[in-house]
């Protein structure tokens, strides 16, 4: 599986309340919700992302609360993948639960610039940034991993795999 956009960085500590305000959380319909994705600190952020696109961040991505909504409004929002120095637990388990894609890389989060133009190789875990013309590497998610990223989140996975075995 492979992915590939132009990157909105983003520092250190981007928790959840950032990702998602609060004051958005009266409504489930995740297509609404993405439309305040990142508003609070970066309010162009939905004018500028289109589908396919990944962010970078630095060190524990996704900290605050437990909320799910949080890597949902990424997804939605058209963001194909999360490329951080590392990420809150609770956030990095929702993703995957989810199907967002995220991966931890120092050397990509500390050298991709905002809008430099990347791909990325999950079965082997490279991030390539074409813009500078250089490559980083993280950790490949397993098979099943990328199955789920795949299938769009842990139910559809699971839902998927039943079928198959009946």
């Amino acid at each position: 599986m492979e992915v590939k956009g132009f990157v909105h960085k983003y520092g250190d500590n981007v928790d959840t309340d950032v990702i998602i305000p609060a004051r958005y959380l009266n409504t489930a319909d995740y297509k609404e919700l993405a439309g305040h994705c990142m508003e609070d600190i970066d309010t162009s952020f939905v004018k500028k992302v289109r589908p396919g696109d990944i962010i970078a961040a630095g060190a524990n991505f996704g900290c605050g609360s437990s909320r799910e909504h949080a890597p949902i409004v990424i997804r939605e929002s058209g963001i194909s993948c999360v490329i951080a120095k590392s990420f809150a637990r609770i956030f990095y388990r929702n993703a995957l639960n989810i199907g967002l894609a995220i991966l931890e890389c120092e050397e990509a989060s500390e050298k991709i610039s905002d809008g430099d133009e990347v791909s990325i190789n999950f079965a082997d875990g490279t991030i390539t940034n074409l813009t500078k013309k250089e490559t980083y590497k993280a950790t490949p998610f397993p098979d099943f991993i990328q199955g789920i990223i795949k299938a769009g989140g842990l139910l559809n996975f699971l839902n998927k795999r039943n079928k198959q075995e009946k």
